[in-house]
């Protein structure tokens, strides 16, 4: 029985290679240099579907693959119908606020305004300023969002952070810590059941703290011990419609270029 898993193309890869030796997987499987989408290691029984960051956990949801391996921001920022399982404790990084010096006032004061937060995690930044009570106007922005305070666009900025180096160069500072991120492995529901034989021992092969049950699950039940690794299902997925219901929000994929926040707060973010 052959395990699919979707994979986000990029320098991740080289980190992943060296995890899945673990269960077998040859390195060059994944590291190829060629523009093949789907890769296979027939001896391993894994096929990898190589995507973009953000398409993995759809693939997953949706049951084309079975599998996936993805950054916590993505699952944050859309929350989709998913087990995550085991954290890789890859990729680290951190969601900050950040802008320029004497911005922590508009922060950590009263603010003359509502503040403008420029940022590509709209849904992440709008519920942390919701939990402090910061009336806020979000702009979304795809790149570059360092250049948002530099010129004025915007007062603050939410953004991954890794080492800081980009921000110093720009001549902006860390203000505030919203959450850690780092890549984790996404299950599908079904595939978790109907493939438990393959992929348990592919899961623990890939937790770095050794064999264990996966987190969420327990004789095939979610259990609430296991907080924040059952991914909350966002109005727009599969399992919400096929049930006709809305569940817990995550950010809609058509959310405006500009969208204000006020100051009740919304729901919480996941950690």
């Amino acid at each position: 029985m052959t395990v699919t898993v979707a994979v986000p193309k990029g320098r991740i890869l080289k980190h992943l290679s060296r995890l899945l030796a673990a269960v077998g997987v040859a390195p060059d499987t994944l590291l190829a240099e060629d523009r093949r989408l789907v890769r296979h290691d027939e001896a391993a029984g894994v096929r990898f579907l190589l995507l973009k960051p953000d398409d993995v956990p759809t693939y997953v949801e949706y049951g084309a693959a079975d599998l996936g391996i993805v950054g916590r921001d993505v699952l944050m920022e859309r929350a989709y119908d998913l087990y995550a399982p085991v954290d890789l404790g890859i990729g680290r990084c951190a969601m900050m606020v950040a802008g320029t010096p004497g911005s922590e006032a508009l922060i950590h004061g009263t603010p003359p305004r509502t503040l403008r937060v420029a940022t590509k995690f709209p849904h992440i930044a709008k519920t942390h300023f919701a939990r402090r009570g910061l009336p806020v106007e979000i702009i979304f922005v795809q790149g570059s969002v360092e250049l948002a305070p530099i010129t004025g666009l915007a007062d603050v900025i939410v953004d991954l952070v890794e080492s800081g180096e980009t921000l110093r160069q720009n001549g902006l500072v860390t203000i505030e810590h919203i959450m850690d991120v780092s890549s984790v492995v996404v299950a599908n529901r079904s595939a978790l059941k109907l493939k438990r034989e393959v992929i348990s021992p592919f899961l623990a092969a890939l937790d770095p703290a050794g064999p264990r049950a996966p987190h969420g699950v327990q004789n095939g039940k979610r259990t609430e011990a296991a907080e924040g690794h059952a991914v909350r299902t966002s109005p727009g997925s599969k399992a919400a419609r096929s049930r006709g219901t809305t569940a817990a929000s995550g950010a809609n994929p058509g959310t405006p270029r500009r969208q204000r926040s006020g100051a009740r707060p919304g729901p919480a973010a996941q950690s």
